[in-house]
Parts: C-alpha cells; sequence; structure tokens
C-alpha cells in the first residue's frame, strides 16, 4: 500500500528556484511520483510512494525556510496514482489573481470537522464552496452554495458580484484541503466581511474524521490524481476521469453520445479542435497498447 500526502504551507522563499533541483532529486531517488509547486508564497502538493520514502520528502520540507510547522493529509492508494514526478515553479501556489492577499497576514477562524456540523446547520451563517463546478458536481455539503467558477482566478469577481446575497450573514467557506481557502477568507477579510469562516484541513479532514452516519457531506471529493475521488474514511469512491479535460465522470457519464473514451466527455466536447482530439486518440491508442502488454502509460 502507498502513503498519499496532500500538503501546502505559505511561507516566504526569497528563491524558490533553488529549492526545486534538490526536492525533485530527492523524490526521484525515492520513486515518489505527483506534483509539487514552488512560489514565493510557499509550497503545495500532492505526492505519493513507500512509507520511507514520503517520510524524507517530508522531513526535506519541514527542513525549508518557514516550514517547520508543516501540515499534511495522508491517505492511502493501492496503485500509484501519479504518472511521474513535477516539481514546478509558479508565481502563485494556488492562483487566485489577487496579488495584494496574504494568507500569512490574515485569514478566517479554524473550524475543526467536530465545529462544522453547527455551522452548516446555523442559520445565520452562508456556507459556500469555492472548488470549481465539476469538482462540486460530484460532491458537497448539503445546503452550500455553488459559485459556479470554473477556476479559483473567477472567485473574486463572483464574491464581488453577489456579495449583497449574503448581507448579514456570517460566512463560512470549504475546499478540498483547505488552501484556497486560507486565500479566499483572507480576500473576504480584505473586502470588509468580518465574521469569516473555513474547514480546517477541508474536505478531506472531514471524511477522515468524521463518521458516515453523522456526516452532513453528499457524494464525493474529487482529487487531482488517478483515484480521482474519494469518500467516507478516504475510500475511492469509483468515479473515472475524462483524460482530455481531466474532470470526474460518473458511470451514466460514459454512456452519453458525446464520451469517447480518452478524447471526450459531455463537458469537454466543445472544448477543443480536430488536431487536440487526434492527439488525445493516439494518446489513447497508446494507453491501451501498455495496457495489453501490462504495463502503464505514463499519459494514461
Amino acid at each position: 500500500m502507498l502513503t498519499v500526502a496532500a500538503l501546502y504551507h505559505f511561507t516566504r522563499f526569497e528563491d524558490p528556484a533553488a529549492l526545486r533541483e534538490p526536492l525533485l532529486d530527492l523524490c526521484l531517488a525515492g520513486g515518489v511520483r505527483g506534483t509539487l509547486l514552488l512560489a514565493r508564497e510557499g509550497i503545495n502538493g500532492t505526492i505519493a510512494g513507500d512509507r520511507a520514502s514520503i517520510d524524507a520528502v517530508l522531513a526535506h520540507i519541514r527542513a525549508l525556510p518557514g516550514c517547520a510547522d508543516l501540515a499534511w493529509k495522508e491517505s492511502e492508494a493501492a496503485d500509484m496514482p501519479f504518472g511521474r514526478m513535477k516539481v514546478r515553479l509558479k508565481r502563485e501556489i494556488v492562483t487566485m489573481g489577487e496579488p495584494d492577499i496574504d494568507p500569512r497576514a490574515s485569514v478566517g477562524h479554524y473550524v475543526d470537522p467536530a465545529g462544522w456540523n453547527a455551522l452548516l446547520r446555523a442559520n445565520d451563517v452562508a456556507v459556500i464552496d469555492t472548488r470549481n463546478d465539476y469538482e462540486v458536481a460530484i460532491g458537497t455539503f448539503a445546503g452550500a452554495v455553488d459559485p459556479g467558477t470554473r477556476s479559483f482566478r473567477e472567485f473574486p469577481a463572483w464574491w464581488r458580484a453577489n456579495a449583497h446575497r449574503f448581507e448579514g450573514k456570517r460566512i463560512a467557506m470549504f475546499c478540498t484541503g483547505g488552501i484556497r481557502c486560507e486565500k479566499s477568507t483572507s480576500f473576504l477579510l480584505s473586502e470588509g466581511v468580518t465574521d469569516v469562516f473555513h474547514l480546517k484541513g477541508g474536505i478531506l479532514k472531514y471524511l477522515e474524521e468524521m463518521p458516515e452516519e453523522d456526516s452532513l457531506w453528499h457524494g464525493g471529493c474529487f482529487v487531482f490524481d488517478g483515484r480521482v475521488s474519494l469518500g467516507h474514511g478516504l475510500r475511492p469512491t469509483g468515479h473515472d476521469m475524462c483524460h482530455a479535460c481531466r474532470r470526474p465522470l460518473t458511470e451514466d457519464d460514459k454512456t452519453r453520445p458525446e464520451y469517447e473514451a480518452g478524447v471526450r466527455c459531455h463537458r469537454c466536447a466543445e472544448e477543443y479542435d480536430d488536431a487536440d482530439r487526434a492527439r488525445f486518440r493516439e494518446r489513447q491508442r497508446q494507453v491501451e497498447r501498455a495496457a495489453d502488454r501490462g504495463t502503464r502509460h505514463l499519459g494514461g
């Protein structure tokens, strides 16, 4: 069984480029795969590997400037959920497009999973899902507001256009692991909202700790790896993924006329041109040939 570690940490890296190669080399040496993002504002990503190798990478990250109190969430995978290891340099570790927002300076009140249900049931609280529309489509909390955004970069504009809907309400927000809420709560505070809360550790921590019989979560939680979606106890929910647009699919989705394995689904049927489709079909042929050989194609 492989260990999957999801992590993020806001800190100040003066030269993130200098951190990239040693981190990548350590991951490659231990057979760790996944994606880690480095920016001046910190580190974010998910990696998978054997227990000893994951521990070594986490120890390395904790030794980076300002990362001694790094927190992460762990789950398990029977098979490697990533095709390769990437360490990328970015302008932001989660892209919001608001350069003055700094979660190190101010964030909302953290609420642990045990206290989250009370917020969901409170009449004076508006609960907002800060994730993308395709993530919300396969699972969310009962009664949560779906902004319908296709990317996190759209969230500030959505809030400014809809803030009037939530006057007099306390605002509670949630996301997959917590990182988007660090920025979204900091953003709302900068917009003058005073009572802002967010789910500590995100949906993943809630699904790990909250007994299913007490849970107010419905559906699956999309994760950006080969497991696609997790449910209570962080068990895979059986969703598949469109390998053209990387959005989650149900079994019913795969029966729709727009669906072609590895090439398109109903959500991306109009999003790519013929050249893209030809490239996707060739990749799918390579994936199928690799499966016939009993191997794994990295692009699959």
